[in-house]
Order: C-alpha cells, then sequence, then structure tokens
C-alpha cells in the first residue's frame, strides 16, 4: 500500500487516501504495486466525462440508477438535481451514491457521501467555479442546488486486472 506523504505518492494516492490493490478472489488481481494506476489517472477520466451515472437508494432500500451530467472541480465531484428528482429525495434520505463513468472497460468508479451545496451553505466564489466548468463543459449554467461527491473509496482500471488499482480515503 503507498500512503500519500511525498511529491510522487501524492501521484499515485491524493492527500488523505491509500493506493493499494483490491482483494478479490478468483479474479487474477495482481498483489504488487506494478501495473497499479496514478491518481492522475482518476482527475482526467472524472474530468473529461461528458455523462456519469449515479446510484442512489430509495428509502424502501432499492437501488435507484440514473445517468447525470457533472463536473470535477477543485478535486471534487460535483452534479445536479432539483429537490423533486428521485435522486435528490433519495440522498436526501441517504448521502451515499456510487457514480460510474460509462465504460465498462475504461473504468473509475467512485463510492462515497454526498452533501448538497447551495446558496446558503456554499460560498459564491465556489458556486461560481462550479458553474464556470458547468457551462464551459455543457454551455448551460447549472445553478443550485448541486451534490458534491466526498469519496470514501475509488476504483478505477484500464486494462483488467492488471491495472485494477483502489484508493481508500480517510475519514474526515
Amino acid at each position: 500500500m503507498t500512503k500519500a506523504t511525498t511529491e510522487q505518492q501524492r501521484e499515485s494516492a491524493p492527500e488523505g487516501a491509500t493506493r493499494s490493490r483490491p482483494h478479490i478472489p478468483g479474479y487474477g488481481i495482481p498483489q504488487e504495486e506494478e501495473g497499479m494506476l496514478p491518481w492522475s489517472h482518476v482527475v482526467e477520466r472524472m474530468a473529461a466525462a461528458r455523462n456519469y451515472w449515479i446510484s442512489t437508494t430509495r428509502p424502501d432500500g432499492r437501488p435507484h440508477a440514473t445517468p447525470v451530467w457533472g463536473v470535477w472541480v477543485d478535486g471534487t465531484f460535483y452534479f445536479g438535481g432539483g429537490p423533486d428528482t428521485r435522486r435528490s429525495r433519495n440522498l436526501a434520505q441517504n448521502p451515499h451514491v456510487a457514480v460510474h463513468l460509462e465504460s465498462g472497460d475504461e473504468v473509475v468508479i467512485i463510492e462515497g457521501v454526498t452533501e448538497q451545496y447551495t446558496e446558503q451553505n456554499t460560498p459564491a466564489e465556489r458556486l461560481a467555479r462550479i458553474d464556470d466548468a458547468y457551462e464551459a463543459k455543457y454551455r448551460m449554467r447549472h445553478g443550485v442546488p448541486v451534490w458534491a461527491v466526498r469519496p470514501q473509496v475509488v476504483f478505477a482500471w484500464t486494462a483488467y486486472p492488471t491495472t485494477v488499482t483502489r484508493w481508500r480515503f480517510d475519514e474526515p
């Protein structure tokens, strides 16, 4: 495992995260660090993607998946959803979310906890940076509310199983 403490290690894992291989018996995932992806791979893929799939949990425990647009700003993934959307109602009850890129070959999966950003609880400068990124990417402004995802675990790979990489994040 690699703990982010030096510049070289920050490339492999951001501050507060540990990079390792997931333990999935029978799937041929190597144990050595050679072949693991750098954190920059996650950043580049999340910033470049147009569409993302998010999974939330309904109050009765059933899963809900939906495609969304989103932006990667200052190391955080943000996506929208008005208060009447199923995803927002789910997140209001249970803030846990999984975010997945569209590809099953070039994979980035973020499992984390969301926080809703509104004009009442978020500095105007941060909301402006998020909205500016949204406009640059989609040619329209998003506005509020917006959901921020704080990662707990991130998985990524480009050549399964040789590049399968996991980052575990410290609890705040």
